[in-house]
């Protein structure tokens, strides 16, 4: 099997895409925005298969990779890049892995439920996922700019500590990572989330609504209304009357989004 089999490419509008993993059972999703000058890749995935091939296919500009969170699912081709950006605070975990997540669990989680035969270049038990420092970092309120298009950067932690979305002012599309998507579970019972803070975040996006068009997350549907948001907000909210905003208290299950703790 080969790369362009692998990867699932849709457009979204002329000068945006997806770039999908649907034979992995999580339904990962990176996201290429081309702008005048250079192009921003939201996440780069598992690292399965060459997303760089899939790029190449798409623009011929300079691309920096923009990372929502350094999960594996979500840096697996930073390594294929020149130009790699992430959130201060995860520069760490870029650099050295995410501290008490064995290479055991990884492999198990990358490797089990594939629905489609993967590039026969890949051996599972060679399998790692990437490390290494970051061209640079970023932090809230901070801009990208693409030529045309600018990427705000949202400080939205909890699933991890550096989450982020990005926010295009040209189109209104929100890229919620992991904080916002639908179909799953979002997970923040691991020891490295944080409940509170991803309540918090859910609560600082709902007040994005009216700014925001379509919200594209790290898994399963993409192209959300924005009236996703404000779900969020009111979900967050009922979880802090119930007191509910704490590890061990399970899944939580509302109208569109649900949340394990």
């Amino acid at each position: 099997m080969s790369n362009s089999d692998w990867f699932t490419v849709e457009k979204i509008d002329t000068h945006t895409y997806a770039i999908s993993e649907y034979g992995h059972w999580e339904h990962v999703h990176a996201y290429l925005l081309i702008g005048r000058k250079q192009a921003a890749l939201i996440d780069t995935g598992i690292g399965i298969g060459d997303i760089s091939f899939v790029v190449e296919q798409l623009t011929q500009l300079p691309v920096i990779v923009l990372t929502t969170h350094v999960h594996w699912d979500h840096i697996g081709g930073h390594g294929l890049f020149k130009k790699i950006y992430v959130h201060k605070k995860e520069k760490s975990w870029l650099e050295n892995g995410i501290p008490g997540l064995s290479i055991k669990q990884i492999r198990k989680d990358v490797f089990k439920d594939l629905t489609k035969p993967i590039p026969s270049s890949v051996r599972p038990e060679s399998y790692y996922p990437f490390k290494g420092k970051p061209t640079g970092v970023f932090q809230d309120m901070d801009v990208f700019e693409l030529g045309t298009r600018k990427l705000n950067v949202i400080d939205t932690p909890g699933h991890s500590p550096g989450h982020v979305c990005f926010y295009d002012e040209s189109t209104g599309y929100l890229f919620s990572g992991d904080l916002i998507y639908t179909g799953t579970p979002i997970y923040a019972f691991y020891p490295s989330t944080d409940p509170l803070e991803l309540v918090k975040s859910f609560k600082k996006v709902a007040h994005l609504e009216k700014e925001v068009s379509k919200v594209f997350g790290g898994h399963n549907e993409m192209g959300l209304d924005a009236s996703i948001l404000h779900e969020a907000g009111l979900d967050a909210e009922w979880l802090i009357q119930h007191d509910l905003v704490k590890f061990g208290t399970g899944t939580h299950h509302f109208q569109r989004l649900s949340v394990q703790f």
